[in-house]
Formats: structure tokens, C-alpha cells, sequence
């Protein structure tokens, strides 16, 4: 893909995001106006009509804001760098978007009690999987090694088929696939080693 078209698809993925917002902000304004003006029966559910907007329209604007990043990444990086990158933002900002909706429905110092104890808890839930997929992202960002590459991970001596966000799959001399996981990788040696001759026939 050329540069033209990643810039054309980074500023369609910014009025996106824009336009996400602004629509956000309409009709809560619109909604606000209709509970207190023209049918304040329905004012005891204000509350849940606002987290309703908020979790719709906090999606869409977390999600574009992310596209915004993917593209962003793709003017230096390939697809699955630039893809790895768009996850991790994804899941902080969903996780960020219901830390804060609990807090905003807890109010006051209860909400920022609600708010906390929720994100420790999507933290702990996701701990593993979000340590690997950062992970993942470093050794894509970094790129200490490539695909193709002979290496030995962990003990593990192949060829590097894939750099996925979660695991790294080297492909050893019998055939055998390994999954080895990023993280696990950060915290070890690297040991890059010659490239393998194929053996001449006697």
C-alpha cells in the first residue's frame, strides 16, 4: 500500500473520530433537553439513558481512535505491527470506558472507589493476556529478530515462522511448531544463530 493511500485512510479514520464525538456530544445535549423540558417522567432514568450513550458511542469513538493509531503506525511499520498496536489501545480504552462509566454511575468519592476497584480488577482478570500482547509489540517494534531468522528461544532452536501479538512460532529442524510466548521471550536470551545450509547430496 502506498503512502497516499495510508494518508487517505488516516484522515477518514480522523473525521471518523471526529465526527464520532460531535455526533456523541448532539445527542446527549438533545437527550438532555427532551428528559428535562418535554418528558420529565422519565427523569428517574436519565442515569441509565447516559450510560446506555456512553457505552455505544464510547465504543465507536475508542475504536476509531484506535484506527487512527493503526494507520498512523503503518507510515513506518507492516500490517501486524501496526495491527498489534491497534489491540493494545483498543483494550486499555475499553477498559478505561467502563473504569470511568462505574465511577461517573457511583458519583463523588464512591465512583472514584467504583472506578478504581473496577480497573484493578479488569487489570488482574487481564494481566497475562495484556503483558503478552505488550510484549508482543516490543519484540515487533524492536524486531531483535525476524521471520526466517534461526534462532533459539528458550531453549528452542528453529526457524522463526511468525511474530504474532500473543506468541512467536519457531518451526524446529524435525518440523515440530512451537508457540512460544512474548513475554517469556522479553525476560530470556536471544540467541540468534547462522542460517541453516541445506546439506548437500552425496
Amino acid at each position: 500500500m502506498s503512502k497516499s493511500e495510508i494518508a487517505r485512510h488516516q484522515a477518514n479514520a480522523i473525521v471518523k473520530l471526529v465526527m464520532y464525538i460531535v455526533v456523541y456530544v448532539v445527542v446527549a445535549a438533545v437527550v438532555q433537553l427532551l428528559i428535562t423540558r418535554f418528558i420529565p417522567s422519565v427523569k428517574s432514568y436519565q442515569v441509565y439513558i447516559n450510560v446506555l450513550l456512553a457505552l455505544a458511542f464510547g465504543y465507536l469513538i475508542v475504536s476509531a481512535f484506535a484506527d487512527v493509531i493503526y494507520w498512523a503506525m503503518r507510515f513506518r511499520y507492516d500490517h501486524p505491527t501496526a495491527r498489534a498496536m491497534r489491540n493494545v489501545f483498543l483494550l486499555i480504552g475499553i477498559g478505561a470506558l467502563i473504569a470511568s462509566i462505574a465511577g461517573a454511575i457511583g458519583g463523588g468519592v464512591a465512583g472514584v472507589a467504583v472506578g478504581g476497584f473496577l480497573g484493578i480488577v479488569i487489570g488482574f482478570s487481564v494481566q497475562q493476556v495484556l503483558g503478552q500482547a505488550v510484549a508482543g509489540l516490543f519484540l515487533l517494534l524492536a524486531r531483535p529478530f525476524k521471520i526466517s531468522d534461526h534462532v533459539n528461544l528458550l531453549g528452542e532452536d528453529g526457524i522463526v515462522n511468525d511474530v504474532a501479538i500473543l506468541f512467536t512460532e519457531v518451526i524446529k529442524s524435525d518440523g515440530t511448531k512451537v508457540l512460544i510466548p512474548n513475554n517469556s521471550i522479553i525476560g530470556n536470551k536471544i540467541y540468534l544463530l547462522p542460517k541453516q545450509q541445506p546439506q548437500e547430496q552425496k
